[in-house]
């Protein structure tokens, strides 16, 4: 305790000043700080950057620790390679920078900035009509032995990847899913899109998992489900072209051999909570 206080009056009181008068300017700067970094959270939520954000935060504590018990070598440590994780930060996630800045130029920012995502907060999941078409979609698939590979996004958004694809935007239905997909059509490479009730985006490219753990059997459309799974809270749908079989991904871990029931169940279990679901756990073949 007497450490902790000692730090405190050489790194915290002397920030803190008397009080002074606040004027009308004081508060509409507070205000100011107050709404950005609300806003600038609320965009991060829905980001891969969130995970990153808490990461920060367990580092900052960890940070302030070392600096209470005089950790010498630990503090020298974490001084040498701040420039670099700076460095690195910048281009891992140069996308979401880029998309931030291309917003702030856009014409309708301030009304983005204001009432951003309002629209899309009211309904966050896909409903029971939509669920019903990609089951069916799914197995009738399996059935004909066609590949399929289906990310449907929660809620960190996949914009990044949706920008390799075509752009589709439609309703949800069996008959489009299933021909999207059918072999030598001009869509049938790469994955498909979903958000909410939409399909709006095919041919999207994902990155692959570096997961060494998984089936040497198993091909480039497993890999690509397994990969984006790793890097947002999405759920992948897979349906093997070579045996049929219907597998999902999520958060890094690939389930096959699923069934009618287990897929749909799956379903159920995110549109009626908005949170992680039961995993019906199998062996991985």
């Amino acid at each position: 305790m007497e450490a902790i206080w000692n730090w405190i009056q050489v790194n915290v009181l002397p920030w803190i000043k008397p009080p002074k008068t606040i004027q009308v300017i004081d508060i509409i700067q507070i205000a100011l700080i107050a709404f950005f970094v609300y806003r600038m959270i609320l965009w991060l939520k829905d980001t891969r950057a969130y995970n990153l954000m808490k990461g920060i935060v367990v580092i900052i504590v960890f940070v302030i620790i070392v600096n209470i018990l005089h950790m010498e070598i630990l503090a020298w440590l974490i001084q040498n390679v701040t420039v670099v994780a700076i460095t690195a930060i910048i281009v891992i996630f140069q996308p979401e920078l880029r998309r931030v800045l291309e917003q702030v130029g856009h014409k309708n920012v301030f009304s983005n900035l204001f009432f951003a995502n309002r629209s899309e907060r009211q309904n966050t999941y896909f409903t029971d009509k939509t669920i019903n078409e990609i089951v069916r979609a799914t197995f009738n698939m399996a059935e004909a032995k066609t590949g399929a590979l289906i990310v449907m996004e929660m809620e960190v958004q996949l914009k990044e990847f949706e920008e390799t694809g075509i752009p589709i935007d439609s309703a949800i239905t069996s008959q489009l899913m299933e021909n999207i997909f059918e072999h030598n059509t001009p869509l049938h490479d790469g994955a498909v899109l979903v958000r909410r009730d939409r399909i709006v985006a095919a041919t999207c490219y994902l990155p692959l998992s570096e997961n060494t753990t998984l089936s040497k059997n198993l091909g480039t459309r497993h890999r690509a489900g397994v990969g984006v799974s790793e890097i947002s809270d999405c759920l992948t749908i897979i349906v093997s072209e070579e045996t049929g079989k219907v597998s999902y991904a999520r958060e890094g871990r690939l389930t096959t051999g699923v069934n009618l029931s287990d897929l749909r169940e799956l379903l159920h279990q995110l549109q009626a909570a908005g949170r992680q679901p039961k995993f019906v756990r199998k062996e991985i073949s």
